[in-house]
């Protein structure tokens, strides 16, 4: 997220934000729906995502984690630290204010005992790293509740499934799963302040298509079964749950009808409403009493109750398109309802309230309550007036907890991470130690490798100067993706924001410059447009659009040098028919290789005079790779990104002449999508790729692939860079920010490994 859009207008601020907003017009991707990048990479050619495939991949993931090999290469964290990332959810120890969770989106769920200050990831080892809610049980605070998979419907980032609820009974140390695995994302999770063994669990179900395994469920016995007792219908699920603390068998519930397609995204319907419950939740009723109608256009729903004064309720509202629709309250405990004084809220979701739908009230204090939107409002007096009290924070907010000893101490969670007030909102002091930090690509610097680079989601593309895991900062604003370090000298950098915003810096880094001269404004262009650097002259430097561009100057100037390599642009609302990667040979800089979301790879061997399609023998899917060998430019690797669905496939395949033939060398590792593979330039047999559970290696050039080293956090890796002087390998985590790993030289290897 840009830091300056606070100062923007509301419509522009829409354009630039974190939040994927395209900053150029394009239809099939308007400023008020979620860019489909990463959704649409794991999806193509079917148009949704096989969760049960994922599934299976996180369970044999884990099972491969279990394998014993060189304890001597270890993983460390490169950081940042002090960049933060996405939090999705909030929960403070109800006797100790010291003791925060904070749940980010794809990078687990993190504890601090003492405010903030330091913070231990809880689960890096589990079976998935995206965390959607975190209660604490009141009455036994030792007893942890997660809700696996973001309910958020993701921005331009993904966001992805969970596993069910997991519990923990020592504060976060130890973990076991409890169910509702089919229920895919967790928005909110009640723990009956009378009861411990009776738990709510607010479920959206599959974000990617229809199922049943949606709504509210209960346990009455600490989570060892669960009953659901809200449903709705298979495109909607329930987003909110509250808790009447005077009278447990009082509860409200938000229901929200969401289905998102490649080509179809409704955020809205029917379905949508709130709904009561006085019998514990045996019965439900929708609530009317002043609330908005039933209507195609109902939008996320948010809701709030006052601890001190039950009888106060609050509910915010989001139309289908993400426009604010209101904030309401009811003063008898949510039979009737008004809206409150809430003009100044108008432009509190921008345009995409889908992506915020929650409100705050203070436990000791029903009239003061907190909106999270793109900025945070308060209102002292129950809604009367509104504040902004966001300034000085990252925007986006998704998560707030307010202490009951306190109700002065705020924890608030949003794209920036998280921050604590002393003094209600009025003033915020951000907390770093936060490795969460969602990166799309990672950069090392030749010169000087212990500069590292890397392009992030909500928080641009940064850098350190030093490797220190704490002092990394913003070079270049928007949402960050590739990021190019020239390595003959360090003054020219290549940075682009998204659809191929490209950018250069001719002093380091310091300022940037638009560098698109020469290239066609009309090209389709992906949300993560490729740029390659010759390795053997690399003043000259690529571009793809749906077709590829050359500068021989360092990007002061373009030619096209080829033709549209795509299947075109497609049919539907979406851009399709884009160039996703790009690479030219070591070897020959004549041999340049190209890869489309559509399944398409084309090589030209003079310089793009002539290309050829040499993709026809490969699995139709988003090609993420195309990675030549170091010492042939007939040889070429390519990783795709996808599923297997019903039809075996490797998502890693190598060709000896040129893609006349190809050979599947991904059929060992979990059916997950590659995202990026290197061949070690020191041992040509030796490969690396990064997936969405982990690095994984091979020594017998795709015979045999075991997880690379220790310590790296099982989660997404979007991006990997070899530094072939120092021998150091990093690897861009979607959400847990940057980690590098010694490889030591290629003689020292140690090829031994066994089941342990």
């Amino acid at each position: 997220m840009l830091r300056s859009t606070r100062i923007l207008p509301p419509l522009l601020l829409a354009l630039v934000c974190g939040c994927a907003k395209n900053p150029a017009p394009r239809s099939e991707e308007s400023g008020k729906r979620p860019n489909q990048y990463l959704f649409r990479m794991r999806a193509h050619p079917k148009g949704m995502m096989d969760h049960r495939a994922m599934a299976r991949a996180i369970v044999e993931a884990n099972a491969h984690s279990k394998i014993a090999y060189d304890d001597r290469r270890r993983w460390g964290l490169v950081g940042p630290t002090n960049i933060g990332g996405r939090i999705t959810d909030i929960a403070l120890h109800p006797q100790d204010p010291d003791i925060i969770y904070a749940a980010a989106a794809n990078g687990g769920l993190l504890r601090s005992n003492d405010g903030g200050s330091n913070w231990t990831p809880l689960h890096d080892k589990f079976a998935t790293l995206a965390a959607g809610s975190v209660a604490v049980d009141p009455l036994n605070p030792e007893t942890i509740w997660l809700g696996t998979g973001e309910v958020n419907p993701g921005g331009g980032s993904a966001t992805f499934p969970g596993v069910g609820i997991l519990k923990s009974t020592d504060g976060g140390d130890h973990w076991a799963i409890k169910g509702l695995e089919d229920t895919r994302h967790i928005g909110r999770i009640v723990v009956d302040p009378t009861d411990s063994d009776r738990v709510f669990a607010a479920t959206m179900g599959a974000l990617y298509s229809t199922n049943t395994e949606r709504g509210l469920y209960r346990s009455i016995d600490g989570g060892e079964s669960w009953t659901q007792v809200l449903s709705v219908n298979d495109s909607t699920g329930c987003i909110d749950v509250v808790i009447d603390p005077e009278d447990p068998d009082h509860l409200l519930a938000a229901t929200w009808e969401r289905i998102r397609r490649p080509d179809r995204r409704r955020f809205g319907g029917f379905g949508s409403g709130v709904y009561s419950s006085f019998d514990g939740g045996d019965s439900w009723s929708l609530v009317a009493g002043g609330l908005p109608p039933s209507a195609a256009d109902l939008g996320r729903i948010g809701l709030a109750i006052a601890a001190s004064d039950s009888r106060i309720v609050y509910a915010i509202y989001a139309d289908e398109v993400g426009y604010f629709d209101g904030v309401y309250k009811s003063n008898d405990g949510g039979v009737n309802w008004a809206r409150v004084n809430d003009s100044a809220l108008d432009w509190v979701y921008s345009s995409y309230g889908w992506w915020f739908g929650n409100i705050r009230v203070s436990p000791s204090d029903p009239d003061r309550v907190f909106v999270l939107g793109l900025d945070l409002y308060r209102s002292t007096n129950g809604g009367d007036s509104w504040g902004n009290v966001g300034w000085g924070v990252h925007v986006d907010h998704h998560g707030m907890a307010i202490s009951a000893l306190d109700p002065n101490r705020l924890v608030l969670g949003n794209d920036g991470g998280v921050y604590t007030s002393s003094n209600g909102g009025s003033n915020w002091s951000k907390k770093t130690n936060l490795p969460i930090t969602q990166f799309y690509s990672c950069e090392i610097d030749a010169s000087n490798p212990h500069r590292f680079y890397g392009g992030t989601q909500d928080n641009g593309t940064n850098r350190t100067y030093t490797g220190g895991v704490d002092d990394w900062s913003e070079i270049l604003g928007g949402d960050g993706f590739y990021v190019l370090v020239d390595p003959s000298n360090a003054n020219y950098v290549y940075a682009e924001w998204q659809w191929g915003n490209l950018n250069r810096s001719t002093n380091g880094g310091s300022t940037f410059s638009w560098a698109k001269n020469g290239i066609n404004g009309s090209d389709r262009q992906n949300w993560n447009a490729p740029v390659a650097l010759d390795p053997s002259t690399p003043t000259t430097v690529y571009f793809g659009t749906h077709r590829v561009y050359r500068s021989t100057n360092r990007a002061a100037n373009w030619s096209a040098i080829s033709g549209d390599l795509s299947d075109g642009p497609g049919t539907g609302n979406l851009t399709y028919g884009t160039l996703t990667t790009l690479a030219v040979s070591p070897v020959d800089g004549n041999y340049i290789y190209a890869g489309t979301d559509d399944g398409n790879v084309a090589i030209t061997r003079n310089g793009g005079g002539s290309w050829t399609q040499v993709g026809n023998d490969l699995p139709d899917r988003w090609v993420t790779r195309v990675s030549p060998g170091p010492n042939d430019p007939e040889v070429l690797y390519v990783s795709l990104s996808g599923f297997k669905w019903d039809q075996a496939m490797s998502h890693v395949y190598r060709t000896t002449d040129g893609g006349t033939s190809w050979v599947s060398i991904g059929d060992a590792l979990p059916d997950v999508s590659v995202n990026d593979i290197i061949v070690d330039p020191d041992d040509s047999g030796v490969l690396y790729v990064a997936t969405d559970v982990g690095v994984y290696t091979s020594e017998m050039g795709g015979i045999g692939w075991r997880p690379l080293g220790r310590g790296l956090p099982m989660g997404v890796v979007m991006d990997l860079k070899l530094d072939v002087g120092s021998r150091k390998l990093a690897a861009a985590t979607f959400g847990r920010s940057m980690w590098s790993i010694d490889l030591g030289p290629a003689s020292e290897r140690d090829y031994e490994w066994s089941l342990r």
